[in-house]
């Protein structure tokens, strides 16, 4: 329907009751997490009992650990973070190589190989994980059979997680770098060459400055994916827990208002993440 026309009364009452409708749903849960992070009781729901501070400084005297006193929170926050830092790295980085390979060289199986770049999206990611886990085993054990050396690499652990995650983050590098390098002038790149420029330079000087924000924001995606994943990560995890899988185990002992001091803690982050890249796209340089 083209907005400029006229429409019934009752069109435009259903169209604004589905947007009203469609935020509600999206944003009242996180109001109510948000909320409840700072309710004075020891369990993350109604009534409101007053507000604290407790759940995220720590109070000693009410037996309360705050989310900036909870160690084992820290921790699993630093180590979703290092693994989230790896797989961004690998998966920009094999994205953009990805990217040049399906839009600037033609080889045979080349439409086939782009179906099964794919192929990891589609792929639940429990499947995803258990088959990750059993082939590396599988390899361990070969390698330990036929070496002697124990591949601790292979047994479930951060490394398998971070392989685990850029299996699928990869693919979605992928098409997003794909999609900036399709609409690129190539006439630019012969210009620089004519003038004299060698490839690398015009790599460096005019390719990927017109692929940063594909870059960027590949990047941001790729982080944010690899930070809230639980399912291929719950399958390979060892003994350093993530933080999702930390607050699955924490959910599972017994809900605690610090669970909502973290929800907030990240939407917090996410949002300030997607707010710097909203504030780059509208520069000049983007």
């Amino acid at each position: 329907m083209i907005p400029t026309l006229p429409r019934p009364a009752w069109l435009r009452a259903a169209t604004a009751f589905y947007v009203g409708a469609f935020l509600m749903f999206l944003f009242v849960p996180l109001v109510i997490v948000a909320l409840f992070a700072f309710n004075d009781a020891p369990y993350p729901a109604p009534p409101w009992h007053g507000f604290t501070l407790d759940w995220f400084l720590g109070n000693e005297a009410a037996g309360r650990i705050g989310l900036f006193r909870d160690s084992e929170l820290l921790g699993s926050i630093w180590t979703s973070s290092v693994v989230a830092l790896w797989v961004t790295g690998l998966s920009v980085a094999v994205g953009t190589a990805n990217a040049f390979l399906m839009e600037r060289e033609q080889f045979p199986g080349k439409g086939t190989l782009s179906m099964l770049m794919l192929t990891p999206l589609v792929i639940p990611g429990v499947i995803l994980g258990i088959s990750i886990l059993a082939f590396a085993s599988r390899v361990a054990d070969l390698w330990s059979a036929l070496f002697g050396v124990d591949a601790d690499f292979l047994r479930p652990g951060l490394p398998l997680v971070i392989v685990g995650q850029f299996s699928y983050i990869a693919a979605i590098a992928t098409l997003t770098i794909s999609a900036r390098l399709k609409r690129f002038d190539r006439t630019l790149e012969d210009a620089a060459l004519n003038l004299g420029a060698s490839h690398p330079a015009v790599l460096w000087t005019i390719t990927l400055p017109y692929l940063r924000p594909a870059l960027i924001g590949s990047a941001a995606i790729a982080f944010l994916m690899s930070f809230e994943n639980f399912n291929t990560t719950l399958m390979l995890v060892g003994t350093d827990s993530p933080l999702t899988i930390m607050m699955y185990g924490r959910m599972r002992e017994g809900a605690t208002p610090v669970l909502n001091a973290v929800s907030l803690f990240l939407m917090v982050a996410s949002a300030a993440i997607a707010l710097t890249l909203m504030r780059r796209r509208r520069s000049p340089e983007s």
